[in-house]
């Protein structure tokens, strides 16, 4: 590990603040250098990232530069019309269908996290993902009561239905979970931890502490009744 790749400098955080206050695309075009540059530092710290997790995981994505995510923003069906973006973030989709799950980073000031999980299953997954709920909540239950979880995460996230799923009761015992339309882990940081030299081994490790969900989570999805793969 080298000197500067491992971290985020605070030029990163600072252009972003500036460029809140400037989110124009006059500014921007004059000072598309330094965004090049504070970039470059993001790309270095995404590909170590990669490196971290390909050591237990195995990750699709092939470099830094790839996993990140542009910083312009598509104002087509937005009310707010700012073209660029006020953070940086990138994800990474694990390989093989076996294996579900996606992470994610976003650093941007006084709002820096990484997270993983399922932002948007299809129909058919969330009532493969509530049947399981229904008929055995159990192991769900005690990997999100687990110390690793509730440390890293401390609760599920993710939007929900206000009442119960079509097709399940109001009633039913597992009905807290079941209301989940969305599956999220989430491990906020402050703007001094995104800048510490432990990092890169913090959001390694809060990636780390996701698997024991996306282990159920991939065995609900691609396994039957039987226990056979889909």
């Amino acid at each position: 590990m080298s000197k500067v790749q491992s971290y985020i400098p605070a030029s990163s955080l600072d252009f972003l603040k500036v460029l809140r206050e400037n989110n124009n695309r006059d500014w921007f075009n004059e000072h598309k250098d330094e965004f090049i540059a504070q970039q470059a530092f993001v790309e270095d710290f995404a590909g170590l990232l990669l490196n971290e997790l390909n050591k237990e995981d195995l990750i699709e994505t092939p470099s830094g530069k790839k996993i990140l995510h542009r910083i312009y923003r598509d104002t087509r069906f937005s009310k707010e019309k700012i073209p660029y973006k006020t953070n940086w973030s990138g994800s990474y989709t694990r390989a093989t269908k076996q294996k579900r799950g996606g992470y994610y980073f976003h650093i941007e000031p006084g709002n820096s996290f990484v997270a993983g999980g399922f932002f948007g299953p299809s129909a058919e997954d969330l009532k493969r993902i509530r049947d399981d709920i229904s008929f055995d909540a159990a192991p769900l239950r005690k990997i999100l009561n687990s110390k690793s979880f509730k440390d890293n995460f401390g609760t599920l996230q993710g939007e929900q239905v206000r009442t119960a799923p079509k097709g399940f009761d109001k009633n039913d015992p597992a009905i807290d979970l079941l209301r989940f339309k969305q599956f999220l882990l989430i491990k906020r940081f402050s703007d001094e931890e995104v800048l510490g030299t432990s990092f890169l081994i913090e959001a390694s490790s809060a990636f780390k502490n996701m698997r024991p969900f996306f282990d159920y989570m991939s065995e609900v999805l691609t396994t039957d009744l039987d226990g056979s793969v889909i």
